[in-house]
């Protein structure tokens, strides 16, 4: 078992498809979100989150491996930290959609790679390269370019909300990937654990600020179990893949792709109308996403 597991782990094309899988997976959360939009949105993180916990059970173990024991002071970053990391990260995430236009909250969104990228180099180098920050500015131009029409019509009214709500959740998802790289908290192996204590976490402020709703209907919860188990969690076992890669920082650029295909799965399914600001601001998403990265 341990020599099957080295070899899986010096395979070159075993990360970059990990980051592809999560990356499909990903992009198909917005219009996930919007098949089972009668639900509060942190209900619906509470019920995507704890069928993600059912769902990586069987896969976050490893069969009977053990998992490895985390150094000393480092249990309450793992075991609180990045729950609620994923907590604010999801959460966020679905409460931004019922606020702003989904399309645009997911564009400001999957500006996390941008992020954890200046995170990444700022760790390893101690400063910020010309070509990353300029990469930076323009992957943003493209969420400011959705953002500031709204500014212009309603000052800080209407989808300011929904836009602040997707950065914190974008701010989230880029801590969460830097947590992946540390070497020895290996997150995929407590990953069904993590997501339960999140889907704790989400449950009971649903309970707070949300009371009590119905029952869902059906569609709503297939969809509701397709988040949990799709990006919510083979995408996470397959992203912390990605992430203990030995070129992670390379195969982390294919996240720059989920914008685009975000956008083109809500307007291929008939959710979002076509706008031209959408396509535009994915391009320079994607765009400043690949300069930063070089």
């Amino acid at each position: 078992m341990q020599l099957h597991a080295s070899r899986l782990t010096r395979s070159p094309w075993l990360g970059g498809s990990a980051a592809a899988l999560a990356v499909v997976l990903w992009a198909l959360v917005p219009l996930l979100v919007a098949r089972a939009g009668e639900l509060p949105p942190l209900r619906l993180a509470a019920l995507a989150l704890l069928a993600g916990a059912l769902g990586t059970l069987p896969m976050a173990r490893g069969g009977n491996q053990r998992v490895a024991r985390l150094a000393r002071g480092h249990g309450l970053m793992v075991h609180a930290g990045v729950p609620l990391l994923m907590a604010g990260a999801v959460g966020a995430c679905f409460a931004s959609f019922s606020l702003a236009p989904p399309a645009e909250a997911a564009l400001i969104t999957y500006t996390w790679p941008v992020l954890f990228l200046l995170a990444s180099r700022w760790r390893m180098l101690g400063r910020l390269p010309l070509d990353t920050l300029g990469g930076a500015l323009l992957a943003f131009s493209g969420a400011a370019l959705l953002v500031v029409p709204q500014v212009l019509a309603g000052g800080f009214s209407g989808a300011w909300g929904g836009y602040g709500l997707a950065m914190v959740a974008a701010l989230c998802w880029a801590l969460y990937s830097l947590a992946c790289q540390v070497p020895g908290w290996r997150l995929g192996e407590r990953m069904s654990h993590l997501l339960l204590t999140a889907s704790v976490v989400t449950g009971v402020a649903s309970l707070v600020l949300e009371g009590v709703s119905e029952l869902p209907s059906p569609p709503a919860l297939l969809a509701t179990a397709a988040l949990g188990l799709g990006p919510y969690g083979i995408a996470m076992l397959a992203w912390d893949r990605a992430m203990r890669d030995p070129q992670a920082q390379r195969v982390g650029n294919l996240a720059h792709a989920v914008p685009v295909l975000a956008t083109l799965f809500l307007v291929l399914a008939g959710v979002t109308a076509p706008d031209w600001r959408l396509p535009v601001a994915a391009v320079l998403v994607l765009a400043g996403s690949m300069t930063a990265s070089r």
